[in-house]
């Protein structure tokens, strides 16, 4: 039976490659989306003209009837063995400035999406008893980050429940990581003018930012990794040290 990959945020960035190279490893990849449907179908396109195998899809991680729609597509297709959840949103500003929408709207993406679609993949993961969740956090949800205190709390709370979800899931053959990002080349980070992206490199013991594809290559290891559960790994270049 083919195997199935599901990745939420998949359209560009970080999520973008992490589709590539889980096609490339020869699964049927699921390219999520929630406004980014030309980019998705065009990355969908390019995998599938390489002789890979991938197919688009709309799921806004927000609304709960779409994940369990989007997750009972995806094992019409195969065995769901992979599932990453990218797809999040910053949420930035000084704690007295932050509104109870922005904690809402922050959350509701990052870490109860995440949480969500977990929650659809574990039921038939558990029935066949075997299965990798890759969820991604960040450097801030390790560490936390001032002026970025919701964004940084959604993302401790993901790897809060990744570990959790690691000890639960554990006995039904199911691995469930967390892959904290540091500072990466993606348009999430385009907010960042020029010098500060060079004052973030010289502060990376690697001298650089990361690339989206150097992310990529840490989620399909610990995909992979069979005796591997419950763990955080930091892909940032030393930033964190």
């Amino acid at each position: 039976m083919q195997k199935v990959a599901f990745v939420t945020g998949g359209s560009r960035g970080i999520g973008a490659a992490i589709c590539r190279s889980l096609a490339e490893k020869g699964y049927l990849t699921v390219v999520c989306y929630k406004e980014n449907k030309e980019s998705a179908e065009k990355l969908a396109d390019l995998l599938n003209t390489s002789g890979l195998s991938a197919v688009p899809l709309h799921c806004d991680v927000r609304n709960e009837e779409e994940i369990i729609s989007a997750i009972a597509y995806a094992e019409s297709l195969g065995e769901l063995s992979v599932v990453v959840n990218c797809a999040g949103v910053v949420g930035s500003g000084q704690v007295q400035d932050i509104t109870a929408e922005q904690w809402h709207s922050v959350f509701s993406a990052n870490t109860r999406g995440t949480a969500l679609v977990c929650r659809e993949a574990a039921k038939e993961m558990i029935r066949r008893h075997g299965g990798s969740i890759v969820n991604i956090s960040s450097i801030w949800g390790n560490d936390g980050a001032s002026c970025e205190s919701v964004y940084s709390a959604s993302k401790a709370a993901v790897i809060g429940f990744t570990k959790s979800l690691a000890k639960e899931l554990g006995p039904s053959g199911i691995t469930v990581n967390c892959v904290s990002p540091g500072v990466i080349d993606t348009d999430m980070n385009r907010c960042y003018s020029e010098e500060e992206l060079q004052a973030l490199a010289d502060e990376t013991p690697l001298g650089r930012i990361g690339i989206p594809e150097e992310v990529a290559e840490a989620v399909v290891f610990l995909a992979d990794a069979s005796f591997i559960t419950g763990q955080v790994l930091t892909v940032d270049g030393g930033f964190s040290l």
